[in-house]
């Protein structure tokens, strides 16, 4: 028997106005209870292959595919002239090209001086210009191939520097080779210069390239959570091992206990417990059995679970996820975009300087004294330290982000949410568990104590699936209580269920209907049941949804960070007050997603930054109109599409560290960009010999020297970057 229609007078929790919504867009709900074939396309990619195809990077740097390959640095307000940094592995490069580079370090004189480790003999400047020139042509390629990209795009910068710097160090010292032996005078060169200058570029971009891969550390973690091979069932029943990529939609594939399920899918046959803590960031394992549906990477408990594989692709929840982060590496944030105009300046600037370096110096001075301050403001000018400084500290934020269940989609939403005015917040599934508990059970008369009363309640809610019974039965079973045994159950329209057990008749039905004043502190916000003998209450259980822990700290926090929180819901007045008042915010009620897109754009419209948090369906607008959405949870399509931040683990506390997150990369950009770019400014006119009256010059090799301290620093200020650890 059914007796949930018991408390449609009263229904207390609309979820936000949501239920018709989820199973109108198939919205899985907190347990997973409700997917459907449109939320449902999470089925496994090629995850033999996996690695190459989503180009995740090894703990090296090494491999990234095409796409990566493309994207991981900076693109630069999308101009494919910026793609010149892959070029090839620059680990390789940087590996290969040193054993030459050392040679020629070792036998010539830096700025004609010999450092006691070096050595000359007969003809040795011309086995230093062979091999200067395999040098140029093997580890220059990626530079020169970027400073051509950056010319088609008429954009000339970092790369057109460094290209500049070794083709000036290089060709002059050729021709200074040649003159030496055409006229027996000995002209000074610059391999040194040119050998260490070309070194220190291919170890900073491979160091960038190692760094920006940490970013894939949760791709490759999210990779690993789905098997190569899945077991497939043939037709005679015999079991098949099949790589997952090989999966066709219909497929039966078996799941033992302790294994990750290989592909999205439904439960043919058996039952058990499926840890889906990416998709619900329910740390608990959910029951599962036929007709119910799992995603590929959750992990079966104890049981061994017959999937049907839904369909295939790269629309599994797991490469969604990847492609986020991909995403995230890829956009142009605001500061790089600057980073990427003052490298444009810096060029300009360098080249100026240096020809005007040049002419003075060969006015006041000769053409090898010209040349040396030439070179010497090219190697200063080069912007490495700059081309490192954005995209640095974004792939640090990008992995620290991803390691506390960030996934940022839009890298601007960290510099946006850092100046916000106002935060909306949902308030069912994000400041509170979605959840019925018992919060409070009350006794009203002396002949029952309280394990009596809470199994009469558990018992009388015995056949009902409603969420207030459930709750009910829940905690009878948590308290070890065993039900009360009755006789029989009726409903009471309108009102609640009345039963019959050990010759007594009870009544379980709402305040309203049994209509007299308690005398009890009902929690805020809560539904109050009252459970009734002879038409007096013998006792009362309290049951509402419960506020998530980091709730109230999160409040604290976005005061602390002056800005404004307001919970919007779709629930009732009294639920959504209790609830307020509890948080101490100012909150609206019995909002429809057009009244939360309404409340964004008045907010919009006062010119206040706005950061709106929602579970992705309902708030699906809100979270688009607004300067930054955060979706709770990962596992509706929805909230994929509509937010700018996803929080896979469904915690209002994880909002905090967003926060702080986005506080300190903004931070860090800032810092780099003044490293990055700050000593070029006060380095080129030095290196162009403005202060060489007083005795102050910079040779190549301080140049070069200047300019690698920078590359380190910025390098170490982004992975300094930390989150405070989780309370």
């Amino acid at each position: 028997m059914n007796n949930d229609n018991r408390y449609s007078s009263h229904s207390h929790h609309d979820y936000d106005g949501m239920d018709n919504l989820k199973h109108e867009h198939g919205i899985t709900d907190k347990h997973g209870d409700h997917k459907d074939q449109h939320q449902e396309h999470h089925v496994e990619h090629d995850h033999s292959g996996h690695n190459h195809h989503h180009g995740i990077t090894d703990e090296n740097g090494d491999h990234r595919d095409q796409h990566q390959e493309h994207h991981a640095e900076h693109d630069h307000s999308g101009h494919s002239g910026h793609d010149h940094h892959h070029h090839g592995s620059f680990k390789e490069l940087f590996l290969k090209s040193l054993p030459l580079g050392i040679i020629i370090v070792l036998l010539s004189p830096m700025f004609g001086f010999e450092l006691p480790f070096q050595f000359t003999f007969p003809y040795s400047d011309i086995v230093v210009a062979i091999l200067s020139t395999i040098l140029i042509i093997y580890g220059g390629r990626p530079f020169y191939q970027g400073a051509v990209d950056e010319f088609k795009q008429k954009e000339p910068g970092m790369m057109a520097l460094v290209s500049l710097g070794i083709s000036v160090s290089y060709l002059y010292s050729i021709y200074a080779v040649i003159i030496t032996y055409v006229t027996g005078e000995h002209v000074m060169d610059f391999f040194f210069e040119f050998a260490s200058l070309l070194l220190i570029m291919l170890l900073g971009h491979w160091v960038e390239m190692k760094a920006i891969g940490e970013a894939g550390d949760a791709q490759t973690a999210l990779a690993k959570l789905v098997p190569k091979d899945a077991h497939v069932v043939l037709e005679d029943g015999l079991i098949e091992a099949r790589p997952v990529a090989d999966l066709q939609v219909g497929d039966l594939i078996r799941v033992q206990a302790g294994e990750n399920v290989p592909a999205d899918g439904t439960i043919e046959r058996g039952e058990s417990r499926v840890n889906e803590a990416l998709l619900t960031g329910e740390s608990k394992a959910v029951k599962k059995g036929p007709g119910d549906e799992v995603i590929g990477g959750s992990t079966n408990g104890e049981g061994v679970l017959y999937i049907k594989v839904n369909e295939t692709g790269d629309q599994s929840f797991i490469s969604q996820v990847q492609n986020l982060i991909s995403q995230a590496q890829s956009q142009p944030s605001r500061a790089e975009n600057i980073a990427q105009k003052v490298a444009g300046w810096l060029f300009y600037i360098a080249v100026i300087v240096a020809l005007i370096a040049f002419v003075v110096w060969m006015v006041i001075g000769d053409i090898p004294t010209a040349v040396i301050f030439t070179i010497t403001t090219l190697v200063i000018a080069c912007p490495h330290a700059l081309g490192l400084a954005i995209p640095l500290v974004t792939a640090r934020s990008t992995s620290l982000g991803a390691s506390r269940g960030l996934l940022v989609k839009d890298r601007q939403a960290l510099e946006i949410a850092q100046d916000a005015d106002v935060m909306i917040l949902d308030k069912t599934g994000t400041l509170t568990t979605g959840e019925f508990k018992v919060l409070n059970v009350e006794l009203f008369n002396n002949k029952y104590n309280k394990e009596e009363i809470i199994a009469l309640l558990a018992g009388i809610e015995g056949g009902s699936s409603h969420p207030i019974a459930q709750s009910i039965i829940s905690f009878a079973k948590q308290q070890d209580i065993r039900p009360a045994s009755f006789e029989s159950i009726d409903v009471i329209s309108g009102a609640g269920v009345e039963g019959k057990a050990g010759g007594h008749r009870y009544q379980l039905i709402s305040q309203k209907a049994y209509g007299r004043n308690l005398d009890m502190d009902i929690p805020k916000g809560a539904t109050l049941s009252v459970l009734v003998e002879n038409d007096d209450a013998i006792g009362a259980v309290a049951l509402g949804d419960e506020l998530k822990p980091t709730s109230k700290e999160l409040i604290k926090a976005l005061k602390k960070n002056n800005i404004q929180p307001i919970m919007a819901t779709g629930d009732n007045e009294k639920a959504a007050q209790g609830v307020a008042e509890d948080l101490g915010i100012e909150y609206r009620s019995n909002q429809s997603p057009q009244d939360k897109y309404e409340l964004v754009k008045t907010l919009k419209d006062e010119r206040k930054k706005v950061i709106m948090v929602g579970d992705g369906v309902n708030d699906a607008p809100s979270l688009a109109l607004a300067d930054v959405g955060i979706a709770i949870g990962a596992g509706t399509q929805v909230a994929l599409d509509s937010a700018d931040v996803i929080l896979t683990q469904s915690d209002p506390g994880d909002i905090e560290s967003f926060i702080d997150l986005a506080h300190k990369t903004t931070r860090k950009m800032r810092q780099n960009l003044f490293w990055g770019a700050g000593y070029n400014f006060i380095a080129i006119p030095i290196a162009a010999g403005i202060l060489a009256p007083i005795g102050i010059t910079f040779s190549p090799a301080l140049g070069a020297i200047l300019m690698s301290v920078s590359t380190v620093v910025v390098a170490i200020n982004a992975i300094l970057l930390r989150l405070d650890p989780k309370k």
